[in-house]
């Protein structure tokens, strides 16, 4: 049994006188140490000989190690389990090395921590799968977890209640499995990690996967009776690895907060499009990282060259907003960096005013790009409605035009001959100009509704508002002055608005608010719907929105589900 042997009484000969005897009696001899080795792992201790002060040694450095690695961990990172994953681990492997809760409790409660003892492989194991918040993000992580604390708790049982080779056997064989289980996972791990990821836990798993290995290869030899001198102390020392790995983490990462602030403000400070993209990806160690810029008119984030920068939302990346007065940027980065929030805000610090700098170029950018598709996209509606125009006049006016003096000359043939005749001739002729005069109406109110020049801006909602199908409170105040280009571009929100309420919105009351302040014209149709309304999708709000910005406005669509839809537009008619 490996535990301190503790003071023994040599038997003695009859030959000793009775003073002789009891020295022997009450004088101690020297304690022999008895360790476990580390192959025996899952089976308990073997009846190895007394092991040299060297090994001892060892044992202790390397419960020492994963003790004090623990606690820094869990004082610099309380939140994270792994410092708790690193005390419980040195916890069992001290007592496992050194079993003093064999004298120290009675057999039965001693029994029951040796159980617990015996899991330290289970722990070890999710310590390394957890890696490095402690927490297991996949189910396949969960799964081998899992078959860890399933073995160790089956073997350890089962030496417990029935001591011998068949749990030996049962724990070689767990043992190996479980190592390989461990092995195979992280290598898929590191294979199909990020570089980011491989940079954060290589260290950490790399002494892992050759303390795993070792104990592979190592636990079926020593089942076998095979010599391998010092097998137990390099094991040891291949699983001190681990804590030392992740001490060394932890002071890289505080290294690299030291000079990442030199960084970020030397590359950050070229006026080059994208210096200060590239500039915290060096500095974050995350070439795939990406920045955002807050635009406050357009409510998005756009990247540095003005376009909008999709927010992500799977597992496969992570986001970190950066705020100064409000949403200032975003930076789109591998989810690896949520171990390190220290040095994510010791950077964003630091290119705290390169950031505001960059914002405004790229809402600078954002607005010319936006204006080059607004014109964009008149000029391709403006050509769109001139080949509406020419195939209507062509279809309809033209023909009707044409057949008036066809009508006429017909008419002034019969009129001496049959008078009747040309009569109903001329009538025709009379009701073909009447009708195209409607159809020309008709074209002048698609390119401009009369109403707003009859009846002006508050006069012409009002009359939508007057023939809307539902109920509506409607606020006008606008005044007079407004250029006819806000009157029109604030007619068709209100139209469009109510036309979509009619259509889509399934709503009881609706609202329309028209009002000015001061250099801008707000424009917002409301309603209690059902919501869901989607820009993109919509032609008629994409048409919208084009007009809108062409004017140098702003549409925005509000319409969460279940909660209704808010159009509003803010016009500049200063």
């Amino acid at each position: 049994m490996s535990a301190f042997a503790f003071f023994r009484v040599r038997s003695t000969g009859a030959s000793r006188d009775r003073r002789s005897i009891l020295e022997e009696t009450i004088r101690p001899r020297r304690p022999s140490l008895i360790l476990a080795t580390p192959t025996s792992g899952l089976t308990g201790p073997s009846s190895a000989p007394p092991v040299e002060p060297f090994a001892f040694a060892v044992a202790v450095v390397t419960a020492a190690c994963f003790l004090c690695a623990g606690v820094v961990a869990w004082r610099l990172r309380p939140r994270e389990r792994t410092g708790a994953l690193l005390v419980t681990f040195g916890v069992l492997w001290s007592l496992y090395q050194i079993p003093l809760h064999r004298y120290a409790f009675p057999r039965p409660a001693a029994e029951a921590v040796a159980v617990a003892v015996g899991t330290w492989p289970a722990v070890l194991a999710h310590l390394v799968v957890a890696f490095p918040t402690g927490r297991l993000a996949s189910v396949s992580a969960r799964a081998v977890v899992a078959f860890a604390y399933l073995c160790a708790l089956t073997v350890a049982v089962w030496r417990a209640v029935a001591p011998g080779t068949g749990a030996t056997t049962a724990g070689a064989v767990a043992l190996v499995a479980l190592g390989t289980a461990v092995i195979g996972s992280q290598a898929v791990r590191l294979r199909r990690g990020s570089a980011t990821t491989r940079r954060a836990v290589a260290p950490v798993l790399a002494a892992a996967l050759v303390a795993s290995a070792l104990l592979v290869v190592g636990k079926p030899a020593m089942a076998a009776g095979a010599a391998v001198p010092y097998l137990a102390p390099i094991i040891q020392l291949a699983l001190a690895g681990i804590p030392l790995a992740y001490l060394a983490g932890l002071l890289r990462r505080r290294i690299d907060r030291g000079g990442v602030a030199e960084r970020v403000v030397r590359l950050g400070a070229g006026s080059r499009r994208g210096d200060l993209q590239a500039a915290l990806a060096r500095a974050l160690h995350d070439p795939s990282l990406q920045v955002g810029y807050w635009v406050p008119e357009a409510e998005r984030y756009v990247d540095a060259d003005g376009r909008p920068l999709p927010v992500p939302t799977g597992p496969d990346r992570a986001v970190t907003r950066v705020d100064r007065d409000g949403p200032l940027a975003l930076l789109v980065h591998d989810p690896a960096l949520l171990a390190e929030p220290e040095l994510i805000e010791t950077a964003c610090a630091a290119a705290s005013l390169a950031l505001v700098n960059e914002r405004l170029t790229a809402e600078l950018r954002a607005r010319l790009r936006q204006l080059a598709e607004s014109r964009a996209e008149v000029l391709r509606a403006a050509e769109a409605e001139r080949r509406r125009l020419e195939r209507d006049l062509h279809d309809g006016v033209q023909q009707r035009l044409l057949a008036i003096p066809m009508t006429l000359t017909l008419a002034e043939t019969a009129l001496r001959s049959d008078p009747g005749r040309a009569e109903e001739l001329i009538g025709e002729a009379r009701r073909a100009s009447l009708a195209v005069l409607d159809e020309v109406r008709a074209l002048c109110q698609g390119i401009h509704p009369p109403v707003l020049t009859e009846r002006g801006l508050a006069g012409a909602v009002k009359e939508l508002a007057a023939v809307a199908p539902l109920p509506l409170d409607v606020t006008v105040e606008c005044g007079d002055g407004l250029s006819p280009e806000i009157e029109t571009t604030a007619y068709y929100v209100v139209a469009e608005g109510l036309a979509n309420l009619a259509k889509h919105a399934a709503a009881e009351r609706g609202r329309i608010r028209v009002v000015r302040d001061g250099g801008r014209l707000a424009v917002e149709v409301g309603d209690d719907g059902r919501g869901g309304a989607d820009p993109e999708r919509g032609s008629g709000l994409r048409g919208l929105a084009s007009r809108v910005a062409a004017n140098g406005g702003v549409l925005r669509v509000d319409s969460p589900v279940g909660h209704g839809t808010t159009i509003r537009a803010e016009l500049p008619c200063g």
